[in-house]
């Protein structure tokens, strides 16, 4: 039973569509910079200030719709893999630009939720982003293609019809 449930999922996982493109990125880096994401919302969520949120809305806007080469948590990431020697392993960066779309929305939400005294609604959400952000980091997993092969995908494809 738990091997045709372990298959299952792995079939899943292997029909996921993600955006492409050309570019490349560390795949080291990127999961280093999702450690930076769950510790800076620890931060928050440790102390309830609403700066924290905040910055990473910077960091994330960086990432997602500008074209530097690094947000602050970037760099910080970049100067860790190279003090660490860790070998540079280039993936898609896509992927990674579509996932810090969805974590500056999220991110965006829960400094609004914080600013507006919503305390459960932007922990949850923040909780949310740390998930996520765990999945990378912690599994290599990445959400963002999840959320585009069943939500965003489906819906492009079926107004293209």
């Amino acid at each position: 039973m738990l091997r045709h449930f372990r298959f299952a999922i792995m079939k899943q996982f292997n029909q996921l569509i993600c955006p492409v493109s050309p570019e490349r990125v560390d795949e080291n880096r990127v999961r280093v910079t999702a450690l930076g994401v769950i510790v800076t919302m620890g931060g928050y969520f440790i102390t309830g200030n609403v700066l924290i949120p905040a910055l990473l809305v910077m960091d994330f806007f960086i990432r997602a719709f500008t074209r530097f080469k690094y947000s602050p948590l970037g760099w910080l990431a970049h100067l860790t893999v190279k003090v660490l020697g860790i070998q540079v392993i280039l993936i898609d960066k896509a992927p990674k630009m579509f996932a810090a779309r969805i974590g500056f929305i999220l991110t965006m939400i829960t400094s609004l939720a914080a600013l507006l005294d919503l305390s459960c609604l932007s922990y949850i959400l923040g909780s949310v982003l740390v998930l996520f952000a765990f999945l990378e980091c912690g599994l290599n997993f990445c959400m963002g293609c999840w959320l585009y092969s069943y939500v965003v995908y489906p819906l492009v494809r079926k107004n293209q019809d």
